[in-house]
Order: C-alpha cells, then sequence, then structure tokens
C-alpha cells in the first residue's frame, strides 16, 4: 500500500488506496474512502458526505462528516466527532470532547467521550464493552453496553458512565450516573 499525504481542499471525492497522512486541515467536498489508516496528528478532517478507512481514523482535533464515519479499527480525535448519519468502528471510539451523530453510534469495544455522548431521535449507541461520557449520553431510542460476544463482559465492563442518561432507555448494561454537571467539572 502506498501513502499519500495531503492537506488543503478537494473538490469532489478522495480516494486513497493505502493510508492517508495529513500535513494540516483537509476539507473534502464529498466523500473519503481510504483503504488503510488516515492520520492527521493535529488537525482537522471534514467530509461533506461521508469518511471511511479500512483501518482507523485519527485528527488531533476534529472530524466531521455530512453522512457516516466508519473504520474497521477505531475513531479517535482530540475535541470532537461529528456525522450527519451514523459513527461506526469496529474497536473503539474515543473523543477529548463530544461523540455526536445523527443517527446511531456504535464500536464492537468502548465509546469513551470527555464531553458527551449523542446518537438522533431514531437511533441507539451501541458497544461491546463499556460506554463512559464526562457529561451526558443521549438517543433517541437505546443504549447497550457490554454486547460483546466473544468472551465473559464483566459488570464494570458493561457499565454506561455519565453524569445523567439525558434521554432513552438502557436495553442491555448497568447505568452509573455521577451527578457531576459540566458547570461543576
Amino acid at each position: 500500500m502506498n501513502t499519500y499525504k495531503k492537506e488543503g481542499t478537494i473538490k469532489g471525492e478522495l480516494v486513497v488506496d493505502g493510508d492517508l497522512i495529513l500535513t494540516g486541515n483537509l476539507i473534502v467536498e464529498k466523500g473519503i474512502d481510504v483503504k488503510g489508516n488516515i492520520d492527521c496528528a493535529g488537525y482537522s478532517i471534514k467530509a461533506g458526505d461521508s469518511i471511511k478507512a479500512g483501518y482507523s481514523i485519527k485528527a488531533g482535533d476534529s472530524i466531521k462528516a455530512g453522512g457516516f464515519i466508519e473504520a474497521g479499527y477505531f475513531i479517535e480525535a482530540g475535541h470532537f466527532i461529528k456525522s450527519g448519519y451514523s459513527i461506526e468502528a469496529g474497536n473503539s471510539i474515543k473523543a477529548g470532547d463530544f461523540i455526536e451523530a445523527g443517527y446511531s453510534i456504535e464500536a464492537g469495544h468502548f465509546i469513551k467521550a470527555g464531553g458527551s455522548i449523542e446518537a438522533g431521535d431514531y437511533g441507539g449507541i451501541s458497544a461491546g464493552l463499556y460506554i463512559t461520557a464526562k457529561e451526558t449520553v443521549s438517543c433517541g431510542l437505546k443504549v447497550f453496553a457490554g454486547i460483546g460476544v466473544w468472551r465473559e463482559i464483566t459488570d464494570a465492563e458493561k457499565t454506561i458512565t455519565c453524569s445523567k442518561l439525558e434521554k432513552g432507555n438502557v436495553a442491555y448494561g448497568l447505568l452509573k450516573e455521577t451527578g457531576i454537571t459540566p458547570s461543576l467539572l
């Protein structure tokens, strides 16, 4: 696989048969489809449509897509991850601030946010292991934590920890509300 280095604005779609290493912010008018990793050290990735990586998506700042964000392994941003539709990772989803999707959020292992986690009015949140948000968790339908089928999952691994479950119902997992409001953090 080849490595493609890029920054700036692209009119249209970006398809890379290898890794994409960003040397600055990247704005793509339509979608981004990368067979390997997307690595954006201290910068942001923004696509008008969707962002898809065969392996991982990592940004020092933020990841934002008008459509879905999908990675075979993990999605990680120093600040926020925001999608107009869904966010899906084979392993984990982690953001220093908030995670927000217009529809659903799904991770094979864990979901962790330094702020809030929010899925749309007609979507839910599911994780093979735990879900942790320093602030609120909210979705239109159901929240599932600890649904991993590859081994026995402990109570700690199926816990949804947040200041408050703002909207939605816990369909599977253990809810632990800390009661700590963002203004008191």
